[in-house]
């Protein structure tokens, strides 16, 4: 099975909704899921976000993301632009933890890239 690389570069409901869709369906069908947050995406990380506002379609954030979290899909959120926007990795959700270009390209060369 391939692996999937999830990549949220934006803050904005609509892309992060459906970049947790997909990476959730990916991992319930039994693909190994990454997930990388950069520039504004990374506000993404934070678990204190309203995760409720629906998109024109219906759904949320909150419909995939805990699912992610639960699973313990592994989401790398980019340093510098975390630090940056002054974000605290101690109000990441638990499967999100500071890390950087190097690792983002070594995850990418062995996977099939998604970007939001």
């Amino acid at each position: 099975m391939p692996n999937f690389l999830f990549v949220l570069s934006k803050d904005d409901n609509e892309a992060a909704t459906r970049c947790f869709q997909f990476a959730q369906i990916a991992h319930s069908k039994g693909h190994h899921v990454d997930m990388f947050f950069i520039d504004a995406g990374v506000n993404w990380a934070d678990k204190n976000r309203d995760l409720t506002s629906r998109t024109i379609t219906g759904d949320c954030p909150n419909d995939y993301l805990p699912y992610l979290v639960e699973n313990e899909v592994k989401t790398g959120i980019c340093t510098p632009c975390a630090k940056n926007r002054n974000l605290d990795e101690a109000n990441f959700f638990s499967s999100m933890q500071l890390d950087g270009g190097p690792h983002l390209i070594d995850m990418a060369a062995e996977a099939k890239v998604f970007n939001f």
